[in-house]
């Protein structure tokens, strides 16, 4: 996906070096916990994520490196795991997930597919409207896959990651989980 100033790039394992430094600041980390991941870490966790679904089939894993025009320098990464009504239907009836009806996947599309999104840019990068511009592609992304719903956890005092859900069209809900607020963006369907 490119947008002006950015490109979201599918996540390789390769990435992990690149990405270890972008995401080396310890004020990244105020919010979410946590310390600055190693390369080894990240490979680890990479080599988990572009397998592109959970180990039981329920969810999908969309991850991109964000990646800066033209110089192509790696500066954070979105991603999103959509939830598919009718797939977890499916895996609960005993279907695997390889064997799901896409029949009833496709007229569940629109109404009940979801999406957990999350977006993290280095710290040398915030507040220059990188992570805003790669939360709107996401979701534009999103909307062409039919996903009705798209959801983001927020630590109430997170400031700057509140208003990258608002420009990405998110809004905040009365609902915490873990502490965190849900900011969410509900489209009609046709």
């Amino acid at each position: 996906m490119a947008c002006d100033r950015i490109r979201l790039v599918p996540l390789e394992v390769g990435d992990a070096e690149e990405m270890a430094e972008a995401l080396s600041g310890e004020d990244l980390y105020t919010f979410t916990g946590g310390t600055p991941p190693t390369p080894a870490e990240l490979r680890e966790r990479y080599a988990r994520q572009v397998v592109g679904h959970s180990p039981d089939g329920r969810e999908e894993w969309h991850n991109w490196i964000i990646r800066t025009v033209p110089d192509d320098e790696a500066i954070g990464y979105v991603q999103a795991t959509i939830v598919d009504p009718s797939r977890q239907a499916d895996i609960a009836a005993g279907r695997p997930a390889e064997n799901a009806d896409p029949s009833r996947r496709a007229e569940d599309a629109g109404s009940g597919r979801r999406a957990e999104v999350g977006w993290v840019v280095g710290v040398r990068w915030q507040g220059q409207g990188y992570a805003a511009e790669a939360a709107r592609a996401l979701v534009a992304w999103l909307d062409g896959r039919g996903v009705a719903t798209v959801e983001a956890h927020i630590h109430p005092r997170h400031e700057a990651s509140a208003a990258v859900a608002r420009q990405a069209g998110l809004l905040p809900t009365e609902r915490f989980d873990d502490g965190e607020r849900l900011w969410r963006r509900s489209r009609d369907t046709p």
